[in-house]
């Protein structure tokens, strides 16, 4: 999967999935190829629920665990979308042999 990435000085994390962009906080982390595998993870996952679903499933998965864990870190990692990123983004393979809505398993 390509996607053009942006480069965000201001950007509040390292990187993000805007469909269809990657935006990276600075230059240098182009070369990571684990944070480019686990923001294009995320596109995948867009794609999979037509794109709108998913921001809004992602905002209510997070306030959810804000609720629960009240802590913006753990509510974060605690998203399942960001569980099947994290949990795959150094295997460079996954997304062409991983199956599509790996997600699902986080819930």
């Amino acid at each position: 999967m390509r996607a053009p990435i942006i480069i965000v000085k201001k950007l509040p994390a390292a990187g993000m999935a805007i469909f269809p962009f990657i935006l990276l906080k600075s230059k240098s982390l182009k070369a990571d190829k684990e944070i480019i595998n686990h923001e294009k993870i995320h596109l995948r996952q867009q794609l999979e629920l037509l794109i709108i679903p998913f921001y809004v499933c992602y905002i209510i998965n997070y306030l959810f665990n804000l609720i629960i864990y009240k802590k913006h870190h753990v509510a974060y990692r605690k998203i399942i979308f960001e569980q099947e990123a994290y949990r795959h983004e150094s295997d460079l393979n996954y997304l062409g042999n991983g199956s599509w809505y790996g997600w699902v398993k986080s819930i």
